[in-house]
């Protein structure tokens, strides 16, 4: 037990910089296999990529960019997304996400699900995400009004 605990916080201390500020699951019918991840990291250290995410609720999660190509925006998987020194990492439904696909069940609104992020230095950063049919501007009582 003892050495247990002691790789773990191994494993964590590179990324106890990395913190998560907000962040959602989007919903989805139980006939839509696939969905997608948003959230936010504030990272108070050097800079760090995020290389890979694990799920045990789906069978794949991509790290997925939004590209314009003649007029069609399109999703590409990318190999990683920089987390920036002193920055942040913001995931949005506009742009960069995690696509979690071929879920396992149906999320229920309102659940917790859990991810572990992956960082280039070996580091692993474990989330727990709400699911959720708004978007973050909407979720938790942030008030965002765009005019």
């Amino acid at each position: 037990m003892f050495k247990f605990l002691l790789l773990s916080c191994l494993s964590f201390t590179a990324s106890a910089n990395v913190v998560l500020v907000d962040g959602f699951v989007r919903a989805m019918p139980a006939s839509v296999p696939n969905t997608a991840a948003y959230f936010v990291l504030q990272n108070h250290g050097p800079n760090l990529e995020l290389v890979s995410v694990d799920v045990d609720f789906a069978k794949e999660a991509q790290l997925h960019t939004v590209i314009e190509e003649n007029g069609v925006v399109k999703m590409r998987q990318v190999n990683s997304f920089s987390v920036p020194m002193h920055g942040e990492l913001r995931l949005d439904e506009s742009g960069e996400h995690v696509m979690l696909m071929g879920l396992k069940h149906q999320l229920p609104v309102g659940q917790n699900v859990e991810l572990v992020l992956h960082f280039n230095d070996g580091s692993q950063l474990p989330i727990s995400l709400k699911v959720s049919k708004q978007d973050m501007a909407k979720e938790g009582g942030h008030h965002h009004h765009h005019h």
